[in-house]
């Protein structure tokens, strides 16, 4: 009897035996993360690294981790086994090792954790390469909120930002939209940690004209003047000009024209385009030609976009045949014509009644694999109207924009109304101002 009773005691676990055999799991548990790191011998251990056949053996800037170690981040995100993995693989932290592991493809969040980890380590700081590698990252993921925090951080702890580094964060905090933000950073940088080059104010100029922030570029170009290491370059001018001219500000884009080249700077066919538009608009046309002409001798081709705006410019000026001329060399000079160069040259020739000659434009959009679009068919059914042709012929139009795959838009409809109304057709009108509220 007291045999069974010790045999029925023996095998009913005791709260001490239980908290032990927990102990033994963990402790299991980290001895097959041990083991699955550690290399047995020197040989293995190399063979575990190896070196990429595109890098030299000894590049400071490479650091090649180990698969094993990258499984634990898939797996097991960032935590005590992937610190654990660390100390057996005896991996160093420094900045090589940080930016190899920001380039393994784990979540943002896992990245983010570990940088934040690296950066408490004795011995170790972030540069600014790194705080670089994680605001990619994050710019990538669409962590807006982290991203942020992670430049204000590097702009606390950095003590010298390189000019491409700024450029970039402009760039990137432009792309979030955040441009106040941007602003403020450029400033906190400008001249303490970085003295910004014409690429660093170029960034910043873009920024600012893609949000429609024109006065600012002006207030940057002044300063950009007044520094002594750098001066305003093509790309500059370019940003300028083309601000200048969406301000209404002609006669400032016309001079900065002048001040380049007087800089010996050469002007790109964006820049001559622009400056071709604005002196249309002042009606300064045989000045417009002439920088046409300019344009060829400084071996700087007119673009499609260029042809465009000459074919405009001659279109509002009542030379009609000019620009349609225009239209016949480009196409000898080999440029292609593009649907809105088409667009413009139909409407010029619809509004002069040369419908004919308009529709035979249309038809040389398929020579040319120039797809006509919803504005094609729109100026050429307008052109029918405003020229009195047939109704019949108008609405044969519209029909065939729908045959051919091109969605009649709403001015579509206003046009085919306001056509059929003219025409006495008021019923077809009606029916058509019906059709068209219930799409």
């Amino acid at each position: 009897m007291a045999k069974l009773i010790a045999k029925s005691s023996a095998s009913t676990p005791s709260i001490s035996t239980s908290t032990h055999l927990s102990q033994r799991l963990n402790q299991t548990a980290e001895n097959e993360i041990v083991n699955m790191f550690r290399l047995p011998n020197a040989s293995d251990q190399t063979h575990s690294f190896p070196m990429s056949r595109n890098m030299p053996r000894k590049d400071p800037s490479v650091r090649t981790l180990d698969d094993r170690f990258t499984k634990i981040l898939k797996i097991f995100k960032w935590g005590p086994d992937a610190e654990k993995a660390l100390e057996v693989l005896k991996l160093r932290v420094d900045h090589r090792l940080v930016l190899a592991v920001l380039k393994i493809d784990v979540e943002a969040v896992v990245k983010v954790k570990f940088f934040k980890w690296a950066g408490k380590r004795r011995n170790f700081q972030h540069n600014s390469t790194t705080y670089m590698a994680l605001i990619r990252c994050l710019d990538e993921a669409g962590m807006v909120g982290e991203m942020w925090k992670t430049i204000q951080e590097m702009v606390r702890s950095v003590r010298v930002i390189d000019p491409a580094e700024l450029s970039e964060i402009m760039r990137i905090l432009g792309r979030a939209k955040m441009v106040n933000k941007a602003v403020s950073v450029f400033y906190q940088i400008k001249g303490h940690k970085c003295m910004p080059t014409a690429h660093s104010y170029n960034s910043m100029i873009f920024m600012l004209m893609q949000e429609g922030h024109h006065e600012k570029v002006h207030e940057l170009y002044n300063e950009m003047c007044n520094e002594s290491n750098c001066s305003p370059d093509t790309v500059t001018y370019s940003a300028l000009i083309s601000a200048f001219g969406k301000l209404g500000r002609d006669d400032s884009a016309s001079r900065l024209f002048d001040e380049m080249k007087d800089n010996g700077l050469h002007p790109t066919a964006k820049i001559y385009t622009t400056l071709l538009a604005i002196f249309f608009k002042l009606g300064k046309v045989e000045k417009a030609l002439s920088l046409v002409q300019e344009m060829k001798e400084n071996g700087c081709p007119p673009t499609v976009y260029t042809y465009t705006e000459l074919i405009k410019g001659l279109g509002k000026a009542g030379r009609v045949e000019d620009a349609y001329a225009t239209y016949k060399n480009l196409l000898k000079e080999g440029c292609k014509p593009d649907v809105v160069l088409m667009n413009n040259l139909i409407n010029i020739l619809g509004k002069e009644g040369r419908i004919e000659t308009a529709i035979k434009l249309f038809d040389e959009m398929d020579i040319l694999r120039c797809t006509p679009n919803v504005v094609t068919y729109n100026t050429i059914i307008k052109a029918l109207f405003d020229s009195k042709a047939p109704a019949v012929v108008a609405a044969s139009w519209f029909e065939k924009m729908k045959v051919n795959g091109v969605i009649p838009s709403s001015f579509t409809y206003s046009i085919m109304i306001d056509g059929f109304c003219k025409t006495n057709r008021v019923e077809k009108a009606l029916l058509l101002s019906m059709y068209s509220k219930q799409i």
